[in-house]
C-alpha cells in the first residue's frame, strides 16, 4: 500500500508542502495523457484497417480501446479520481453518463418506432404504383 492517505489525480495543482516537490508540472501530465491518447487513437485506426485481426474481434477491441481512451481523458484531462474530494465530480460524471444513455436509448426507440408506423406496407406501395 501507500503511505498517503488521500487519492491524487494527475495534474492537481493544490498538492500539499511535503508533497509539492515530488509532483511533475501540469504541462507534463497533460502531455502524457496527450501521449497516450495518440497512441490510443492510432491503435483505434490499426484495429480497425488491419485484416491481421480475427475480424468479429476488431468490434470488441475497438470498444476496449473506446473504454481506455474515456480513461485517459477522464484521469488526464479532467482528473476525476475515487479520493473523498472528488464525490461531486463523479456523481457529476455519473449523472452526465444517466442522461447520455437516456437521450440514446429514447432516440433509437422513437426511431425504431418512426420507421416501424411511417413506413407504408408493400402492398400499400404495391396498389399505388402504376404499372
Amino acid at each position: 500500500m501507500t503511505d498517503m492517505p488521500y487519492d491524487r489525480a494527475p495534474g492537481d495543482t493544490s498538492p500539499p508542502p511535503e508533497l509539492q516537490s515530488a509532483t511533475r508540472s501540469d504541462a507534463g501530465i497533460y502531455t502524457l495523457g496527450l501521449a497516450l491518447a495518440v497512441i490510443l487513437t492510432g491503435t483505434s485506426f490499426w484495429v480497425a484497417n488491419t485484416s491481421l485481426l480475427w475480424a468479429p474481434g476488431v468490434s470488441l477491441g475497438l470498444a476496449v480501446l473506446a473504454i481506455a481512451q474515456m480513461g485517459i481523458h477522464l484521469v488526464f484531462f479532467l482528473h476525476i479520481t475515487t479520493g473523498p474530494d472528488n464525490t461531486n465530480n463523479v456523481l457529476a460524471l455519473a449523472f452526465g453518463v444517466l442522461i447520455v444513455l437516456l437521450v440514446v436509448a429514447g432516440s433509437l426507440w422513437i426511431m425504431g418506432n418512426l420507421h416501424d408506423n411511417l413506413m407504408p406496407s408493400a402492398e400499400l406501395m404495391d396498389l399505388h404504383m402504376p404499372h
